[in-house]
């Protein structure tokens, strides 16, 4: 049973749900896949003391940072303690859970005030476009081989395939195991083993992805070891392997190698940042001059936006590039105030759970306290606490999408301009 015993509300800031959204591309081309989620982090702290949160802002800082950057090696740069002591002013929103009789903080960063933080120590910082990777495994286990699948996701008794979510969950990076139908095809299985490409491939064309792994895992007395190739995304295909004395170290070795290679090559450095914030915006339905200039106008208007750029149009898609100033979830709440601007909706399908079992299963009380100077504000929502990884495909896109995706430091924003018949030249007719 879960007991919220503190929550409070940074003013002007909104849930984030810890959760994946997948840009789906015609098969066979890149899938940029959205992370959300990379700024919030789910800690162990000792109470809820003064002390003890202050501790928990900076080791929840230090988890968000390594991921945001792509690697540990963060955590050696100079200038760090100076940051995490500013690890509070950081904060969207935090909220301390009783969970099986531990407390456990739950933390929202802002994405702009993070990137600064890396900035400022020459840390690079990796965006929330990142490549889609397709797992497959084999497991070598006392002489039986066996093929990780979806089937035996991450609510299963597989042991693999949890060890790989959480680790892949912990860093940001996206991954995709193939599914259960190819569970029983041992010749599959026997390339696999052998790390022959051709075979994976054509057994991953049905697979929306943008790298594909081969990996085996053994074991030897003591030690396991995972050696792998991967293909695609211009990454070293030569085999590589790390040991380890238990399954968890393991895998943690190998989701750091992955993600280390991949923010080498994508991760932006500290003079790319800037002062201010750009964010891309794809609208659908603005097919006409007028319909453009109602956009910019709206857009220009809003307080947080500096400037407003075109930067392509594909038919009645109009991509355009947004700076602003404070935090994206604030230039988001601007743009929900305005009803031309029109969500869009995207069906999603589940695919791994969050890094922590226990903060998962965190739902605040009916009695949760909330401080006074953020009475009737709201707190993180119990739906943004126990939200897990999850596919959205979004608008088809083309090449030129997918590698400014990739360069992106901020998530792709989605919406339909549908204005009002009678309002601001919206009737057509």
């Amino acid at each position: 049973m879960t007991e919220s015993v503190y929550t409070a509300r940074r003013r002007g800031a909104v849930s984030v749900l810890f959760a994946v959204a997948f840009w789906c591309l015609l098969a066979g081309q890149a899938s940029a896949v959205t992370v959300s989620g990379l700024y919030t982090v789910d800690v162990p702290v000792s109470g809820t003391s003064g002390r003890a949160l202050e501790d928990g802002y900076q080791e929840g800082l230090r988890q968000v940072m390594v991921r945001v950057s792509g690697t540990r090696d963060v955590l050696k740069l100079d200038g760090l303690d100076e940051v995490l002591s500013g690890a509070e002013s950081m904060l969207l929103s935090y909220q301390v859970n009783r969970v099986g009789g531990a407390a456990r903080l739950q933390m929202s960063f802002g994405a702009v005030g993070v990137n600064r933080a890396l900035a400022s120590i020459q840390a690079p910082v990796w965006g929330a476009n990142r490549p889609l990777t397709a797992l497959w495994v084999a497991v070598e286990d006392r002489g039986n081989r066996q093929l990780l699948t979806r089937a035996a996701g991450p609510d299963s008794d597989n042991r693999w395939v949890q060890l790989l979510s959480r680790a892949a969950a912990d860093r940001g990076l996206p991954i995709v195991f193939p599914s259960e139908a190819f569970a029983g095809d041992r010749a599959l299985l026997s390339d696999l083993w052998g790390q022959f490409v051709g075979r994976i491939q054509q057994a991953s064309e049905e697979m929306s992805h943008d790298a594909l792994a081969l990996v085996r895992i053994s074991r030897s007395g003591g030690q396991w070891r995972a050696g792998w190739v991967i293909d695609g995304m211009g990454m070293d295909a030569r085999e590589q392997s790390v040991s380890a004395g238990t399954p968890e170290q393991l895998v943690e070795a190998v989701i750091d190698r992955w993600t280390e290679q991949y923010s080498s090559r994508y991760a932006v450095t500290a003079g790319e940042v800037g002062e201010a914030p750009t964010v891309a915006m794809v609208l659908e339905g603005v097919s006409t001059l007028s319909d453009y200039g109602q956009v910019t106008q709206a857009l220009q208007g809003m307080t947080p936006v500096m400037s407003v750029g075109a930067s392509r149009v594909r038919g009645e898609r109009l991509t355009v590039e947004v700076t602003f100033s404070g935090e994206l979830d604030q230039l988001q709440e601007h743009i929900a105030l305005d009803p031309r601007f029109v969500v869009a909706e995207r069906p999603s399908e589940p695919v791994t759970r969050s890094a922590s079992d226990e903060s998962a299963a965190a739902t605040p009380s009916s009695d949760s306290q909330v401080s006074s100077e953020t009475a009737g504000e709201g707190s993180l929502s119990a739906e943004g606490a126990a939200a897990g990884f999850s596919y959205q495909p979004l608008a088809p896109g083309d090449e030129e999408d997918s590698e400014q995706a990739f360069e992106s430091l901020y998530e792709v924003l989605y919406y339909r301009w549908q204005p009002a018949p009678g309002v601001d030249g919206g009737d057509r007719s």
